[in-house]
């Protein structure tokens, strides 16, 4: 039985390389890792790879953030995937950078993709990997701050927080979200980011 990984984030050059769109990042890193391509079909982009040879598909929507639940919804019902092998990756801004929380169920907590997704399914018991993105942003400053390029110091951040996202999905897949949660969801301090 097959799992679907849904990485959220907006299609388009100019998103590119945004904080919004580590979903996007982390299932590029799973591709290049496995030497997996995406290839553009019915609301997405989509690579096939597998985690001890449990199979796994990975989605990037193209249905823009807001209409996540679309594509979701769509490649759940095509592939026939149980609710309980969907892994839905994510931006947070409430974590620090490079802190990962892995959750079985939950609200939006504001995020227009996962309220999207769960007017879609009509549910929220299915379970998401928030990738912290920091909130190192003043007032009124929010939606140029998600939707803005990483900087330097974040770049550099980057191959350490994608690679403890990789390991986290890996886990999800091949021994369940509990064991991932136990191995995964970080302390309080714990950033990230190398010292």
């Amino acid at each position: 039985m097959s799992f679907l990984i849904a990485g959220l984030g907006n299609i388009g050059a100019e998103y590119a390389g945004t904080r919004h769109n580590i979903g996007f990042c982390v299932l590029d890193a799973l591709a290049k890792a496995s030497n997996s391509a995406f290839s553009i079909l019915r609301y997405g982009s989509l690579a096939e790879v597998a985690f001890k040879g449990k199979p796994v598909l990975l989605l990037k929507p193209s249905t823009y953030m807001n209409l996540s639940g679309k594509a979701v919804n769509y490649w759940l019902r095509e592939t026939r995937t149980p609710l309980d092998h969907l892994l839905v990756v994510l931006d947070d801004l409430a974590l620090p950078l490079g802190v990962i929380r892995m959750r079985k169920q939950g609200s939006d907590g504001g995020h227009n993709g996962l309220k999207s997704i769960n007017e879609t399914l009509g549910t929220t018991a299915y379970t998401r990997l928030r990738v912290g993105i920091g909130s190192n942003f003043g007032r009124g400053q929010q939606v140029d701050y998600v939707l803005g390029a990483w900087d330097n110091d974040e770049v550099a951040a980057l191959p350490f927080i994608m690679d403890k996202c990789r390991g986290a999905v890996e886990a999800f897949v091949t021994q369940g979200p509990d064991r991932a949660m136990t191995l995964f969801n970080a302390t309080e301090n714990d950033t990230g980011t190398a010292s």
